[in-house]
């Protein structure tokens, strides 16, 4: 399993949410690279500000607005390697913003999100959204489970 952690600089991210964050992925990582019946998975998890992930989402998407987290799938590359899944991008500005249950919480929400859009699954009607949000919790229940890590 690997997950790179990326906090850009300038993006002042307190160590423990940092760590939480970082053990909580890697989990999650690891339960869908099981999941796959695969060793394991590459995933980059990048953390910027409302600015980086504006200018994101305005090259690829063509929103010229921030948005909390952006997927970049590996799979859809000409010569993509099974086990590089991608880049997941998280702005905290805006995941502060719309913390609810607290910023690691809502961290966690995107991260698995993300992960799940790097895995294949999308949004595009309300069954896809309803499947997609069973991974994402299943993700999230097994980083939240103490012990060793099982396929989600």
């Amino acid at each position: 399993m690997s997950l790179s952690l990326v906090v850009d600089r300038g993006v002042r991210m307190r160590a423990d949410v940092r760590a939480k964050l970082r053990h909580a992925c890697a989990r999650m990582v690891m339960a869908a690279a099981l999941h796959d019946a695969r060793k394991s998975y590459v995933v980059v998890l990048r953390i910027c500000d409302d600015a980086a992930i504006r200018e994101l989402n305005r090259a690829w998407r063509g929103k010229d607005k921030p948005t909390d987290v952006l997927a970049f799938a590996q799979r859809e590359a000409q010569t993509a390697d099974a086990s590089l899944l991608g880049d997941i991008v998280i702005s905290l500005e805006t995941a502060a913003r719309q913390a609810k249950r607290g910023l690691a919480a809502e961290l966690l929400h995107l991260a698995s999100h993300g992960l799940c859009h790097l895995l294949g699954y999308d949004h595009q009607n309300d069954a896809d959204e309803a499947t997609m949000n069973a991974r994402a919790a299943a993700l999230r229940l097994e980083a939240a489970r103490p012990g060793r890590v099982r396929a989600a």
